[in-house]
């Protein structure tokens, strides 16, 4: 730790404290998250180290990039390289207003950096726009990624910031234990109706039944028909039947109507329904973008060995 030197304390995150600091011999600025350990805990689980150890390998411009894993008796400090400020913050900036192009460029990253991960086998689990960072060049960047994976669902919370039911996808509220990459899929559309309508929540839950209904008000409730085998999810229950009474065009008025397909094919009940990150890289809504995000290089590392 006598490497780096503290700047300010920048946020409470799920897992811990964030501070912005400086590399002392580089003079990077850096963000380090300090992950308080329990006094009961027997230090970090070894499939936790795995875990992050594994983070270090997972280089792509979208993705946040961790330098460093410090660990110590007592704490875990993580070491990312850091970004100006997070999604949620961007939008406060924006005072209800936000340029299209902007949400169109957002999305387009968000979905080039989830298709690299889930490529390697990487879920992120917690999608939400606070764990997304962006910086001073107009990069978005996935963070946090994998820890939710790291510290285990549900995560035993270490801050006053409470882990949202918003961006989850019905299946998981019900319960589900076998997540694929669809559940990062769903969350993904959910945040895209968020930068649309400049930061308002599509899906604001009170608790897991309220979550649900939301859900099923704008989207209809799903059968046996609709969603094989959604009866025998853990926590199933039966929902009254509602009926789509909403357009999406009353959802995101702002949004294109080829945005508003993107939307549609990302926020599906049956998860096996919901469209890849790399199919909605190459959906018509992202035709007309300015072809310097789109072929922007970045080095990306294939990890080998990735199960």
């Amino acid at each position: 730790m006598q490497k780096y030197e503290k700047l300010e304390k920048i946020g409470e995150g799920t897992y811990g404290t964030v501070f912005k600091a400086k590399n002392r011999e580089t003079h990077e600025v850096v963000a380090l998250k300090r992950v308080r350990l329990d006094d009961d805990d027997e230090g970090v689980p070894s499939s936790a180290l795995r875990e992050i150890c594994l983070l270090k390998e997972l280089k792509h411009k979208n993705i946040v990039r961790l330098h460093d894993v410090l660990h110590s008796e007592k704490k875990l400090t993580l070491v990312f390289e850091y970004c100006d400020q997070d999604l949620k913050k961007y939008f406060d900036s924006c005072n209800g207003e936000i340029d299209q192009d902007i949400v169109k460029s957002f999305m387009y990253q968000l979905l080039r950096g989830l298709a690299f991960c889930h490529s390697n086998n990487v879920l992120h689990r917690d999608l939400k726009p606070q764990n997304l960072l962006i910086n001073k060049n107009g990069e978005l960047k996935l963070a946090d990624f994998g820890l939710a994976r790291a510290f285990g669902i549900p995560v035993r919370f270490f801050s006053s910031e409470v882990v949202t039911l918003w961006y989850r996808p019905p299946d998981v509220l019900f319960g589900a234990k076998m997540y694929s990459t669809s559940i990062d899929m769903w969350s993904a559309g959910c945040i895209f109706a968020e930068m649309t309508n400049a930061g308002r929540p599509l899906f604001p839950g009170n608790d897991v039944e309220d979550q649900l209904k939301r859900i099923f008000k704008l989207l209809g409730t799903p059968t046996e028909e609709s969603w094989p085998g959604i009866s025998q999810l853990p926590e199933y229950k039966p929902f009254p039947m509602y009926h789509i009474s909403t357009t999406w065009m009353q959802v995101v008025p702002k949004l294109n109507p080829k945005g508003r397909d993107l939307l549609q094919r990302l926020l599906i009940c049956n998860p096996s329904g919901r469209m890849s990150a790399e199919e909605g890289m190459l959906h018509q809504y992202f035709s007309d973008l300015d072809p310097s995000i789109k072929l922007a290089t970045d080095n990306s590392l294939i990890l080998q060995g990735r199960s």
